[in-house]
């Protein structure tokens, strides 16, 4: 996972500047935008490397302010031990409040022109089909992990069993739609070579297509 990256150069600037609001129980305009600032380092983690400028921009306004809530005094706060540890925890648990009061929210993490590119699902669902699937699919995921955040904590960790996950769409995708990957599978064969006692062979191959019943 991203890290924030506080310097020493960055802590001894922030701290210098503010030192005279050490005792204000509310952070200011500038010590909010810094920790924005700093937030942008998650960019590229999954979830939110799918979020628009705008909807990314909202999440980070969000946890700020559960960290402003939480640690009202800016300067103590960037320099509170663990503190990285302490925003990761906050990112995520967003993260894991995000999925759980909309699930749809789950496009985020398997959106869906990679589900199409994957044969998983068709072209052309509209939003109530796309809705229907992302619900289907958070509540398949909620019957086989403990919570949704055991689920996102799995698949931070690389821990999840992506085939599993792909029964659970293709599962989902089949119910709502009527939608299945058939696999055809072609045998390796040996034809005796005319006039020879040599045998050539064909390799075997598998070929997968996707139908709509």
């Amino acid at each position: 996972m991203k890290r924030l990256l506080l310097s020493l150069t960055l802590l001894a600037l922030v701290t210098a500047g503010f030192s005279g609001c050490s005792k204000q129980r509310q952070w200011n305009h500038e010590q909010r935008k810094a920790m924005r600032e700093a937030l942008r380092s998650y960019r590229q983690m999954v979830y939110l490397d799918d979020l628009t400028d705008a909807e990314f921009g909202l999440f980070s306004d969000a946890v700020a302010g559960t960290l402003e809530n939480a640690y009202p005094v800016y300067v103590e706060f960037i320099q509170m031990e663990g503190v990285d540890d302490t925003v990761d925890m906050v990112v995520v648990t967003e993260i894991v409040d995000e999925l759980n009061a909309d699930a749809r929210n789950m496009r985020h993490i398997f959106p869906y022109n990679v589900l199409v590119a994957q044969g998983i699902l068709p072209q052309g669902l509209d939003h109530d089909q796309l809705k229907a699937f992302y619900n289907c699919l958070a509540t398949k995921v909620n019957n086989t992990y403990s919570s949704i955040g055991q689920f996102f904590n799995a698949i931070l960790a690389d821990t999840t069993d992506l085939s599993q996950i792909s029964q659970l769409e293709s599962q989902c995708a089949n119910d709502l739609f009527n939608w299945e990957v058939t696999e055809i599978d072609i045998t390796e064969t040996v034809t005796p070579a005319a006039g020879a006692s040599a045998t050539s062979a064909q390799p075997a191959a598998t070929a997968s297509s996707n139908n709509a019943r």
